[in-house]
C-alpha cells in the first residue's frame, strides 16, 4: 500500500489545483408568502490551469485512475506541441511573404530603372502576364520603413511593383524583419538585377554613379570589390553613365546606347570636347538609330553609312528582300507568295537571319572606320 501511495505522489507530484475562488454572496431577495423557491443554480465547473479531463465510458473512476488518465493526457499534448516546434523550425531562415497594397511601398532611392523602361513593349507584355495570373508569382524583396509602422521600401523587384501599381492589384512581397542598411539594400539590389541581365548600361551605370555620388563607396575599386564585379565592368558602366545630356539626347532612349558606344564616344570627348557636342546640337530630337547617332558624333566617313541591301530566303525561294538606309532605318519588300499562311513560319525565320546580317555589317563597317 505505501508503494502505491508512494507512486501515485511521483506521478502527481508537480499537478496543483488552484485555489477556490470564493463565490460572491447574492443579494437577498425576499420572497412572497406561499411562493415556491427558484430552482438552485447549476455549480459552476472547476477551472484549472490544465486542459479538461476527458469524461465518458471508458474512462477510470478512481481518483488514482483519474489521475493517471490526466498525466496520459498532459504527455498527449506535449507530444503534440514537440511537432509544431519541429515543423516550426524548417521555416526558421525563411522569410515571410505577404500581399501588400502597391501605395504603401516606396521605391528605393537607389532605384535604376529609368522612366522609358516602363513605357517600352517589353514593360507592357510583362504588365499583362502579371495581370493574367492575378499578381506577381515572384515576390519582391521589401524593407520596413523606419518610424513609418506599414510603410515598406523596395530592395528588389521594381518592374514587379510598378505593374502592380498600374494594375491596382497587391504586389506579393517577401518582407526582410532583421535590419538592412543601405549598403547591404545596394548590394542585393545590384546581384539580383545582374542576375536577371535585364537592365541596360545606363541604368546599372547610374546606379553605380548615384552610389559614389552618396559616398556609399569612396571609389570605383571598392565599389566593384564590394559587388564582386570587375573594375572593367564598373568602368564601362559608369562611361555610358556619364556621357553629357546633348550626347545622350541625340538617342531615341538612352536605353539603346550600348558599352561600345560608351567607349567610343568618351575617347572622342577626351579628344575634342566641343567638337563632339557641336556636333550633337544638330543631331538632337532627329530619332535616328543607335549606330547612325554614333557614325554622326565621331564624323564617320559618308562611306559607312551607305544602304544595304539583303534578300529573303528560305529554302532557295526568294521570298522579298529587306534594306538599311544612310539613316539605320530597316524596310522590309516582301513577295505575295511570303504572306501564304504555309510560307509565315519561313518569312518569320528568313527576316530574323537578315536582321542578324544587317546588324553584324553595321558593327564591322562602324568599327573598321574606327
Amino acid at each position: 500500500m505505501a508503494s502505491t501511495r508512494k507512486r501515485l505522489a511521483d506521478l502527481t507530484a508537480d499537478l496543483k489545483l488552484p485555489d477556490e475562488v470564493p463565490a460572491a454572496k447574492e443579494r437577498a431577495v425576499p420572497l412572497a408568502v406561499g411562493s415556491e423557491l427558484p430552482p438552485a443554480a447549476p455549480p459552476r465547473p472547476l477551472e484549472t490551469k490544465f486542459p479538461q479531463a476527458r469524461t465518458g465510458p471508458g474512462m477510470p473512476r478512481t481518483g488514482p485512475g483519474q489521475m493517471l488518465a490526466f498525466r496520459g493526457q498532459m504527455l498527449e499534448v506535449e507530444g503534440e506541441l514537440t511537432s509544431l516546434r519541429e515543423k516550426l523550425s524548417r521555416f526558421e531562415d525563411s522569410m515571410p511573404t505577404k500581399r501588400l497594397s502597391p501605395q504603401k511601398v516606396r521605391p528605393s532611392r537607389w532605384a535604376n530603372r529609368h522612366e522609358e523602361s516602363f513605357n517600352a513593349p517589353a514593360f507592357v507584355s510583362f504588365k499583362d502576364e502579371i495581370s493574367k495570373a492575378g499578381g506577381n508569382v515572384q515576390p519582391i524583396l521589401v524593407r520596413p520603413v523606419a518610424d513609418i509602422e506599414g510603410e515598406f521600401e523596395i530592395v528588389f523587384g521594381h518592374r514587379r511593383h510598378r505593374a502592380c501599381l498600374e494594375l491596382g492589384i497587391p504586389v506579393l512581397s517577401m518582407i526582410w524583419e532583421g535590419g538592412l542598411n543601405d549598403l547591404e539594400l545596394f548590394t542585393a539590389m545590384d546581384r539580383e538585377n545582374r542576375e536577371r541581365a535585364d537592365l541596360s548600361p545606363f541604368e546599372q551605370g547610374q546606379m553605380y554613379q548615384r552610389a559614389l555620388d552618396e559616398g556609399l563607396f569612396p571609389s570605383q575599386r571598392q565599389l566593384a570589390e564590394q559587388l564582386g564585379v570587375s573594375h572593367t565592368w564598373v568602368r564601362k558602366a559608369l562611361m555610358v553613365a556619364q556621357l553629357p545630356p546633348a550626347v545622350v539626347e541625340c538617342f531615341r532612349s538612352p536605353l539603346e546606347i550600348s558599352h561600345r558606344h560608351g567607349e567610343k564616344l568618351t575617347a572622342a570627348l577626351d579628344a575634342d570636347r566641343r567638337l563632339v557636342l557641336k556636333r550633337a546640337e544638330k543631331l538632337r530630337g532627329q530619332g535616328s538609330s543607335a549606330g547612325h547617332v554614333v557614325d554622326r558624333l565621331l564624323d564617320v566617313a559618308k562611306t559607312a553609312q551607305k544602304d544595304v541591301r539583303r534578300e529573303l530566303r528560305s529554302e532557295g525561294k526568294k521570298l522579298g528582300h529587306a534594306s538599311r538606309d544612310a539613316s539605320g532605318a530597316i524596310k522590309l519588300d516582301l513577295l505575295p507568295t511570303a504572306l501564304l499562311p504555309d510560307a509565315r513560319e519561313a518569312l518569320l525565320a528568313a527576316i530574323g537571319r537578315t536582321l542578324d546580317e544587317l546588324s553584324e555589317s553595321d558593327l564591322a563597317s562602324s568599327s573598321s572606320e574606327k
